[in-house]
């Protein structure tokens, strides 16, 4: 080995800070602001849809099955309770509506902090009644307020309608 084959290369220590330098480099381009929010209002739309899309029939037509869970299966888990979902026709309605409207205004990116302030109210509603979901549930909270919090990104009809900057 000649002394400039030695000095080129770099000890242990240094290979290992460089790799680390060039992954941190490639992430941070990766990972522009447009792009996450992007990926955050497809992700939390994704499983709101699947579950909306399942409770209806046609159009404005629940089937019988959204109708049947809110009445006999899902319950609020409240202190002293369970207790049962006051006017389960019209709650079973609202959250089909809820979970096929709020995912399309999400992945469109329109009325896009309306939409995850829909699904925050909509995911403390689940909380209370499936209370063993609390880590999905969670989940789902944290890309709600994210998407609130920093709104759509450039990628959104919101930005082209003027909503370029996060709330302060």
């Amino acid at each position: 080995m000649t002394p400039d084959t030695q000095q080129a290369k770099l000890p242990f220590p240094g290979v290992v800070i460089s790799a680390i330098g060039a992954a941190k480099r490639l992430i941070q381009h990766l990972a522009q602001p447009w792009l996450v929010q992007l990926v955050l209002r497809i992700a939390l739309a994704v499983p709101f849809w699947k579950s909306g899309i399942l409770k209806w029939h046609g159009f404005l037509q629940l089937n019988d099955t959204a109708i049947d869970l809110f009445t006999q299966e899902f319950q609020l888990h409240l202190p002293g309770g369970p207790y049962p979902f006051p006017a389960p026709a019209v709650f079973a309605f609202l959250s089909g509506c809820g979970e096929v409207t709020f995912p399309v205004l999400l992945v469109l990116g329109f009325g896009t902090r309306f939409a995850a302030a829909g699904l925050i109210l909509m995911t403390c509603l689940i909380e209370l009644t499936v209370p063993d979901g609390w880590p999905i549930h969670l989940t789902w909270l944290a890309m709600a307020l994210g998407i609130a919090a920093w709104g759509p990104g450039r990628i959104s009809i919101d930005y082209l309608l003027g909503d370029r900057s996060p709330r302060p």
